[in-house]
């Protein structure tokens, strides 16, 4: 992972081998960024993806390994209970034009990533609602 800081945004490269939710958790602890939204592209080729069943308030997991596109990464970086928590959905492009996605819960980069994380001046922490079974943000 390599990245650089341009005003309130970072650029963030990761490479092949990379972990995208281990990865912003190093970097985001490393920089100390507590608010941030997120967005990126790239590439994976072993990914598991989430969708959350209201019904069980459990995400069902969905694993990818084939060649995809990461045609869509967005979300953002916050904190819970004070330490770093990361809300990020993916939208996966594979052969034939197939698309899937969800809620993140991990990628391996297969080629590269490029992330822009924006910083947001602030902080906002979360707390399970246990109504719906979600870590939500409180205000």
């Amino acid at each position: 992972m390599e990245y650089k800081r341009f005003n309130d945004t970072y650029l963030v490269r990761l490479n092949i081998g990379d972990e995208i939710c281990a990865s912003l958790k190093e970097f985001a602890e490393k920089e100390g960024i507590k608010l941030a939204s997120v967005q990126g592209i790239g590439a994976t080729n072993d990914a598991t993806v989430g969708v959350f069943s209201p019904k069980t308030q459990k995400y069902n997991a969905n694993e990818f390994k084939e060649d995809y596109e990461i045609t869509s990464l967005i979300g953002t970086i916050d904190t819970m209970d004070g330490q770093f928590y990361s809300h990020l959905h993916i939208n996966l492009g594979g052969e034939g034009g197939r698309a899937f996605g969800g809620h993140l819960n991990r990628a391996v980069i297969s080629v590269t990533s490029e992330i822009v994380v924006r910083l947001i001046d602030g902080q906002i922490d979360r707390k399970k609602d246990p109504s719906i079974g979600i870590n939500l943000w409180k205000f």
